[in-house]
């Protein structure tokens, strides 16, 4: 298909309107930034994507419609410069763009993140002329745009897992005139040809610090990074790597998450029933219901955060009205089911799931309903460890 000859005129006007709606909204106030936004052409990195339908299917899956320029090229233009998350790929597989089909459900695996995000990582992480940098998950190649216009291509390196979608990106990469060291390489691992970096900040989460990423960073070199966990708990934090090697930060606030790095993702834990059927039959009353940590509130977020450092192991499903956490590393498991009393709670497995659950937002009650800002993460050769004036170490499960 030809594309309009106006493409790249109503493309360059679309982004100057993206970057004075982020400025209008204060995601975009570096003027160096700025400029970037106004002069990557996304377009060029989102040839096809997918966006979620209005209504869910009959099985109360997401419908996810696939956009390209083929398709309908106003509505692909127009997402490509909206302040959106397009997502690029499902449960790692690739699709055809020359015969996209409507997907119902699946696990996101790819995206270009919406552009206020991107921005502002790279703003957190005080990413500015002269550093060296690593950027681990390159997915479409965006986000290494806006950092090549801002830093030079020579002061960038980019790495993903997964070869194809590396592949695609330096294609638009090399397109548009960026020539960043690409690699496919795991996260975990970051990347030592081109360490040590001056600021290292991850695209995708971790369940902890990767230790090479540490060992990677130049001494007062930062690094910035998505936690996250088999609750799907997430919170960032901006690390400053000390000349001994360790590494210590604050938490940073808001609600942003991230796809987890393929070699941290959830196993699989079978079928709820199949744990549920060894519980004990007497419950007892829970202390907290599954709200505190399940609510749509920035406080269930945070909350979510801490309570899976409690209980790394465990995964949450909901089947009816009865909610699983699975623990597939112990064997343990807990079902709370809604009663006239408030929730009900059984426990079976060598850990009591739950009471620890309950014993962390005793103490998080205690100390005030404390903050992300508020917690401090230490990186040593102990291990890592969540510290706060008022609760106990929470320690991260080993990278």
């Amino acid at each position: 298909m030809t594309l309009p000859v106006d493409l790249d005129t109503d493309a360059a006007r679309l982004r100057a309107v993206m970057a004075e709606d982020l400025a209008v909204r204060g995601a975009l106030d570096d003027p160096s930034w700025r400029a970037a936004v106004e002069t990557v052409p996304r377009h060029r990195f989102v040839p096809g994507f997918y966006l979620p339908g209005e209504e869910r299917d009959g099985q109360g899956l997401t419908v996810w419609q696939p956009v390209t320029a083929a398709l309908d090229h106003g509505r692909w233009l127009a997402a490509a410069y909206s302040d959106t998350t397009l997502i690029t790929q499902f449960d790692g597989d690739d699709p055809d763009w020359e015969q996209p089909a409507e997907r119902h459900g699946g696990a996101p695996t790819s995206s270009s993140t919406l552009p206020s995000l991107v921005v502002r990582m790279w703003a957190d992480a005080d990413v500015r002329e002269g550093h060296t940098v690593l950027e681990i998950g390159t997915g479409t190649g965006y986000s290494t745009a806006l950092a090549c216009e801002r830093l030079g291509s020579a002061g960038v390196t980019s790495i993903d897992v997964d070869p194809r979608r590396l592949e695609q990106a330096a294609s638009a990469l090399h397109g548009c005139g960026y020539t960043p060291t690409l690699a496919v390489a795991d996260g975990l691992y970051g990347y030592w040809p081109e360490a040590p970096f001056d600021r290292i900040v991850a695209a995708c989460s971790f369940r902890a610090v990767p230790p090479a990423l540490v060992a990677q960073a130049r001494p007062g070199g930062q690094i910035l990074l998505t936690l996250s966990g088999w609750l799907y708990g997430y919170a960032r934090v901006l690390l400053t790597v000390a000349e001994d090697g360790t590494a210590e930060g604050r938490l940073l606030g808001g609600t942003v998450s991230f796809m987890s790095a393929r070699t941290h993702a959830a196993p699989a834990f079978g079928n709820p029933a199949h744990w549920a059927a060894g519980l004990p039959g007497r419950p007892r009353v829970a202390r907290h219901g599954p709200e505190r940590i399940t609510a749509a509130t920035e406080e269930a977020f945070h909350l979510r955060f801490l309570v899976q450092s409690a209980v790394p192991d465990a995964q949450l499903t909901t089947v009816g009205d009865v909610l699983h956490l699975i623990d597939v590393v112990s064997g343990s498991t807990a079902a709370l089911t809604p009663a006239d009393c408030g929730w009900q709670v059984r426990e079976g497995g060598p850990v009591r799931l739950w009471e620890r659950v309950e014993r962390l937002l005793d103490a998080y009650d205690t100390a005030g309903m404390s903050g992300p800002e508020t917690f401090t993460l230490c990186v040593h050769d102990g291990g890592q460890h969540l510290r706060h004036p008022q609760l106990p170490c929470l320690p991260l499960p080993s990278p």
